[in-house]
């Protein structure tokens, strides 16, 4: 099928005299800007060559693949020996070709050093398309969350487990993309290239606030979801790390093993095998604009305008979450990259992300709120609501905490968000196909604590962690509960409001800018598990455009404009700090430090 390979033209310049190593950028598409958009930046280089990608949404998702395999090689100590290693098993496949007409191979190399992800993918440059995703780390070991995994040939022989702290990943072995809302036939096309017995074949990606809305220029790459299959991805795992290639192909798509190899080739002579320490310190330099939609004067008129229909008594609505967008602008570009790093270290018990599609800007963030974690028949997700700010002091802290806990208005509005989350869990859900019977998500689920405080560097929320088990009752129907699971709980009413429907039509019609993927679904399938987090604390980042920093907050009855503006200067500000004189901005190489 014709329709599933997308060619994105392909551009060269050298950037490195010493190294002389190419870095890629794409051609962007030109649009008519909207007043909230970034303006597009078009590079001007010569096109070299045209390089072939696979949308694996374009065909029928119900034939699987031929083969779905996960190879381990011997561990070597550095990247540098795991891409030699790599390079001669590619050449090594090109000589053995499967005799299959579709299939998904990972070649993986453990790497005796644990290495950051964050700086490997640093070290690639402008490698499009990217992504990263690490999972919270635990303040009491520092470990990564919720992401142990079985490292082995696919096969259920595994040679060792380890935690997985975070994932990047260039190239696209496969993405998934579509201007249509998120359906179940494209979580299924995702699926025929997930199993089980290969946990590390992930599909990485986000999906839109609002696939209903119409999506501004700015967002236009990303589409109304946009998943991707990493050809070459580093894996930094506890006390150790991994270097992996990956090869999609599917006849059925116009897409052969021949145009997969050549494809992961053209990316692997793009990497670069030396890894560079970041230190993560600030450049010194200071936002030069920062300018707001809405400005103050219209988020004052939005919020009366919610607490009025609120407060009427014919209304349904609870509560409503309205955002702004920060445009901000600084005299060098914003490396994406290295903000994520510098958001590291604010970002304790948080989980970090990048997502940069090969003709778009780089979506990151550093959000603390998870949507859903689920593993085999396992499933958990969080309440997080209500806001404060943390304590100069311990006893102010202490103060803080309990005027949060003890708020009326804050509590309505966490209770709003923890029953919603806790009955959407609980939900049966009417089939969607004739193949498919009605499905309870989940038997039991178990809500513990009910209410305590989560703290964070700069800010406080009021929290509760919901767990409980899928039923299961054949494959149809646990592919369903993954789906159901997502569709159901995004967009909870800690980004959107209740009712949801009234929510996002008032968001609608309200709001002046694109959300995008900001408070959307943000994180990866896998075949025996997938994590989603929500897309909050997030940034929007071009070259030569700035940044779009994005915040919400949540009106209730009881809230006042002046206080909810506050909030949002307090969540934007992990953000904006780092871009100040403040710590740090961008991630300084000085006094540097080789990974060979």
């Amino acid at each position: 099928m014709a329709g599933a390979v997308v060619r994105h033209y392909l551009t060269t310049r050298f950037m490195d005299s010493e190294t002389t190593k190419c870095k890629i950028s794409y051609s962007l598409h030109s649009h008519t800007r909207s007043p909230y958009s970034l303006p597009l930046f078009h590079n001007k280089y010569e096109t070299r060559r045209v390089v072939a990608l696979m949308n694996g949404c374009e065909g029928d998702p119900k034939p699987p693949v031929g083969s779905i395999e996960t190879r381990t090689l011997t561990a070597v100590p550095s990247p540098s020996k795991a891409m030699e290693r790599l390079n001669v098993a590619i050449r090594e496949l090109k000589c053995n070709p499967p005799p299959l007409t579709s299939g998904i191979l990972r070649l993986q190399v453990p790497i005796e050093e644990q290495i950051e992800a964050i700086e490997w993918l640093h070290a690639q440059h402008d490698n499009l398309p990217r992504c990263f995703f690490s999972g919270r780390r635990s303040r009491a070991n520092g470990n990564g969350s919720n992401l142990l995994m079985d490292i082995g040939n696919g096969n259920g022989d595994t040679s060792f487990t380890h935690n997985l702290v975070g994932a990047a990943g260039v190239g696209s072995a496969v993405f998934f993309q579509q201007l249509h809302p998120f359906s179940y036939h494209d979580w299924r096309s995702i699926k025929r290239f997930l199993s089980a017995k290969c946990p590390l074949i992930r599909a990485y990606g986000a999906i839109r606030f609002d696939a209903t809305a119409n999506i501004s220029p700015e967002w236009k790459a990303f589409g109304s979801f946009y998943f991707m299959v990493p050809q070459v991805e580093f894996d930094e795992l506890e006390g150790s790390s991994m270097l992996a290639i990956t090869i999609a192909w599917d006849n059925a798509f116009s897409w052969t093993w021949d145009e997969a190899i050549h494809s992961l080739e053209t990316t692997m002579q793009q990497i670069a095998s030396v890894v560079v320490k970041l230190k993560k310190e600030s450049s010194g330099e200071s936002i030069l604009n920062k300018t707001h939609v809405p400005n103050k004067t219209h988020w004052d008129l939005a919020v009366k305008k919610a607490l009025q229909e609120i407060n009427t008594s014919s209304s349904q609505l609870v509560k409503v979450v309205l955002a702004r967008s920060s445009r901000i602008l600084t005299a060098t570009n914003i490396d994406p990259i290295a903000w994520l790093a510098c958001l590291q270290v604010e970002g304790e018990d948080a989980y970090q992300f990048c997502l940069q599609p090969p003709n778009g800007p780089a979506f990151v963030g550093n959000t603390p709120e998870r949507l859903f974690h689920r593993k085999w028949l396992s499933i958990s997700s969080e309440a997080l609501a209500a806001t404060r700010a943390r304590g100069e002091s311990s006893d102010l802290d202490l103060q803080i905490e309990h005027d949060l806990l003890s708020s009326p208005k804050d509590h309505l509005e966490f209770t709003v968000v923890r029953e919603n989350i806790q009955n959407k869990l609980e939900a049966s859900f009417l089939p969607i196909s004739q193949f498919v019977n009605l499905l309870s998500v989940c038997d039991r689920v178990v809500v513990e604590p009910k209410k305590t405080v989560r703290k964070l560097r700069r800010i406080q929320h009021l929290y509760a962690q919901l767990s409980g088990n899928l039923r299961r009752e054949d494959d149809e129907n646990e592919q369903l509960a993954v789906f159901e699971i997502l569709s159901s709980l995004h967009p909870t009413p800690a980004v959107c409001g209740l009712p949801r429907e009234a929510a996002r039509l008032f968001i609608s019609e309200t709001e002046m800018f694109d959300r995008g993927m900001y408070a959307g679904p943000v994180g990866w399938f896998g075949g025996g598990e997938s994590e989603f987090a929500v897309g909050i604390r997030s940034a929007l980042v071009e070259k030569d455009s700035g940044a779009l920093v994005y915040a919400g907050t949540g009106i209730v009855e009881g809230s006042n404009p002046s206080s909810e503006w506050d909030e949002l200067e307090l969540k934007t500000s992990q953000c904006t700090k780092l871009l100040q004189l403040e710590v740090p901005k961008q991630a300084k190489v000085e006094n540097l430090e080789i990974i060979y």
